[in-house]
Formats: structure tokens, sequence, C-alpha cells
């Protein structure tokens, strides 16, 4: 018999989490109607980043550096023996009732990855990169990621076209709005096991708001307004029974705990903190070092997991920073097959350290979850 003595140690240390959690206080979702499935997702996050980080990748499941829609390939299994643990997904003009995404992913093939995933006990983190509500709608040739696009933001400001005012209730553009989150609602509702149930999930909208490059963004809108959009997605979700939903606040850099809770929607509507910071070398292990520092206490005094949802190229200093913290997973983004030849991240280094994160305790794989 084969025996993963990684797996022997993180249940041991899992089981002594366990009982230290049932001691302490339990961490619940923010839903005071979460399926047990949801509330069942949430405590196994707590309880995994007392014992180490899951490794996630955007898109794994769908397509890679030299392939597209091969059901079961993925480049993190080719390169370190196994599935990461969190399978990433984006669902970006699924709002305008389209079969594919933006990044051209039939919706119905990421539905079919999303349950294969969860019959092989992974986890699923879901991002939204919505189009501009208002320029979307101007004549002329709408781009992925340009004209009409989430990116689309030179004219918007928080004082002048304020994209995110005009979807909040009494703005022009709020019904519209409102049919997007309907179409996302029954999307959700489709994600069932094989008894029926609702798959839980991790949903990270509106994410990177302390950046000014999406129409959510800071300076494109208030921090109020901000967190008015986020209470209105969450109510409206809650309210068409997606109760398996984990939602994750999410930002770009910062420098400070009170610049991280700018725009924060409040407790009852966060499940889990996270963090998204691109880099690497001396600047980057000081600076996303000490952000990552203070979210993760910010995490546990909310007591809400905490995640690195978004970084990369993977490296010694990255992996450094997170044994300082307790953190959910870490997350690096998609490899799409049109840019495989630019090997974005670097092939070769990003495959080299995929297999010595393997090989440690403290990263965790598929197979150690």
């Amino acid at each position: 018999m084969i025996v993963n003595k990684k797996k022997l140690m993180i249940s041991a240390i899992c089981l002594f989490a366990t009982v230290a959690n049932a001691l302490a206080q339990e961490w619940r979702p923010a839903d005071k109607e979460a399926t047990p499935e949801a509330v069942a997702l949430l405590k196994k996050l707590q309880t995994l980043q007392q014992s180490g980080v899951m490794y996630g990748h955007q898109d794994d499941l769908l397509y890679g550096y030299e392939w597209w829609g091969e059901p079961e390939r993925s480049d993190t299994r080719e390169a370190a023996g196994d599935y990461p643990a969190i399978a990433g997904f984006e669902l970006g003009e699924l709002e305008l009732g389209y079969k594919l995404s933006l990044d051209s992913v039939a919706f119905a093939d990421i539905a079919d990855r999303w349950k294969w995933w969860n019959t092989q006990g992974g986890i699923v983190t879901v991002s939204w990169h919505a189009i501009n509500p208002i320029t979307s709608q101007w004549p002329g040739i709408k781009q992925p990621n340009g004209a009409g696009s989430a990116w689309d933001v030179q004219l918007l400001s928080a004082e002048g076209v304020n994209a995110v005012r005009s979807v909040l209730p009494d703005g022009a553009d709020h019904a519209m709005f409102v049919s997007w989150l309907e179409r996302l609602a029954r999307f959700f509702l489709s994600i069932r096991d094989g008894d029926g149930q609702l798959i839980p999930f991790i949903f990270r909208p509106y994410h990177e708001h302390s950046g000014s490059f999406f129409w959510w963004g800071r300076g494109r809108c208030t921090d109020e307004e901000y967190a008015s959009l986020w209470r209105f997605t969450v109510d409206y979700l809650r309210s068409r029974g997606c109760h398996q939903i984990l939602f994750a606040y999410n930002t770009d850099k910062v420098y400070s705990p009170e610049e991280y809770l700018r725009g924060y929607p409040g407790d009852e509507y966060v499940d889990m903190l996270s963090l998204d910071w691109y880099g690497q070398g001396n600047d980057f292990v000081r600076d996303c070092g000490a952000a990552v520092r203070f979210v993760s206490r910010l995490a546990e005094e909310h007591k809400k997991p905490f995640a690195l949802s978004e970084c990369g190229p993977l490296t010694d200093g990255l992996l450094d920073i997170l044994a300082e913290v307790p953190c959910s997973y870490l997350l690096t983004w998609r490899h799409a097959p049109v840019r495989g030849h630019r090997r974005a991240w670097g092939r070769e280094g990003h495959n080299q350290m995929l297999q010595k994160m393997q090989a440690s305790q403290r990263v965790l794989f598929l197979g150690d979850i």
C-alpha cells in the first residue's frame, strides 16, 4: 500500500486543529441560511489553513499552455503530479446571456468541469469581470479587455460618469444590472452534485477594488457606493436561494489596514478576506509581506479565512511570505494557449517551483486535502 506521508501529517495536524477549533469559537458563514455544504467548506478552509497553504490555479481544468478543452487534463498535474487544490473559473460576459466567457470558454464546459471537480474533492473560486454597464451600451466595436469591458474606465470618476452609481437602486442602469445578477443566480443554482445539492464555492466579485483599473475601482466610485454595490449583490443572490456561496472581499496592493478596509461592506456580507499582489524581488517581499501580515491579522480578528487570491510568479520569496501567516490558499493566473509561446511567467521556472511546492510539507495540492 502506498502511503502519502504528507497527507498523513496534514490529517494529524487537521485533527489537532479541529479539536482546537471546537474549543474556540467556530467560524460561521456570514449567511445565516448557509447550506450545510457551505458551512462545511468554511470549516475546511479554517482547518486547512492551520496546516498549510493550498495551491490554486485559474482555469486549470479548462485549458493550458498547449491544449484546450481536454477533460481531466491539467498543466499543474503534468508539472507536479497532482491537481491544484483550488480551481478558479471566470464568468465574465455570462451577464450578457452569452454561451462563451470573455476568455472564449463555454459556460456549459465550466459547469461540467465544476461538477466533476466537486466529485474529486476540489474547491472552486469564481471571479467575474463584468462588462462596463455604461460604455458597453455605446455604439462601436466591443473588445474583451477594451471598449465596453470591465477595464474600460478612462471616462469614469466618482464625481462624473459613475458606473457603480448607475447600477444601484434608482440608477439609470439598475434594471439591466438586476438582469445580470439574475443570470448569475440561475447559473449558480444549476451547479449541483449528483444528489441535487448545491455545490458550495468561493465567489470573489468586484475584485482588486483598491486599484482604479475596473469600473468598480477606487476613484471610479465612492467607498460607500462600492460597499452598497457589494451588499446589493449579496442580498440579491441570497434572495434567489444562493446560500451555498462564500463571498471573498478583495483588494489589490494596499499599504495599511485602513486602506484595506475602505469600502468594506461589513462582516455580515463577507466570508473571507483576500488580497491580490503580483511581483517578485526585495520590494515585493517587503511590501507584499507587510500586507499579507496585516490582512491575515484582520482576518483572524474578523473570524474569517485569508487568501492570497491572485499572485505570481511563484518564487521562494513568495513562499517565505506565506510561511509566516495562516493563509488558506494562493492562486496563480491562467495559462492561455494563445500566449503559450511567451511563457507568461516563465514556464520552466513555474513548473520547477510547482515541483518544489509539491515536495514540501506546507503547500497543499488536491491529494492533500
